[in-house]
């Protein structure tokens, strides 16, 4: 009677952790036996549920939360980080490695290669490059993307323009190169 109870738990757990994600695999975990339950979320990444037993197991929950997502702006819809902030091309890559590095890499850090993507976009239009530095950084189209520094709250736009080379993208992966009033064309030197 207390196994089927642990079971019982585990697979509540997993139903719970099931309807309060947005897709992926979960995967419950009993005492000394594995039951393991799959359950299709559409979230992008794993959750896994641990229920606690009398044997000593501890419940664990991990899951992807958000991701590469799409925001409203004035210059349109264009891509965001899992917190909301704007990324961004540089033209000066192309399609092909990074060449932000040092100084620039400072003030436009590059989007990391494990950040999750939106189940919402396309997939197929984001890959990874490997930086200099061993890291891996994530791509749209085969073009880097970055953040920008300046920009300190959510939605801001403060990059667009600015050098004449780094712009937003929008959900399809084009780089949209509309200015914006603010827009300050400094040379950076890269």
């Amino acid at each position: 009677m207390k196994r089927r109870n642990q079971i019982f738990c585990a697979l509540m757990l997993a139903v719970v952790a099931a309807c309060g994600t947005e897709g992926g695999d979960s995967t419950t975990t009993v005492g000394d036996d594995v039951v393991s339950t799959t359950v299709d979320t559409g979230q992008v990444g794993p959750t896994t549920t641990t229920a606690a037993g009398d044997d000593g197991t501890t419940t664990t929950a991990a899951g992807v939360a958000g991701g590469v997502d799409v925001s409203d702006t004035d210059l349109g819809q264009i891509l965001v980080d899992p917190d909301g902030f704007t990324v961004y091309i540089f033209t000066n890559d192309g399609q092909g490695p990074s060449t932000c590095y040092d100084a620039c890499a400072e003030l436009w850090p590059p989007v990391p290669g494990d950040t999750a993507i939106s189940p919402s976009l396309d997939q197929s239009i984001f890959g990874t490059i490997t930086r200099d530095d061993g890291s891996e950084q994530l791509t749209v189209d085969g073009r880097p993307l970055y953040r920008y520094t300046p920009d300190t709250s959510p939605g801001e736009t403060t990059g667009q323009g600015v050098g004449g080379v780094w712009f937003v993208v929008n959900p399809e992966g084009d780089v949209i190169e509309a200015a914006t009033d603010d827009d300050v064309l400094i040379d950076y030197g890269y």
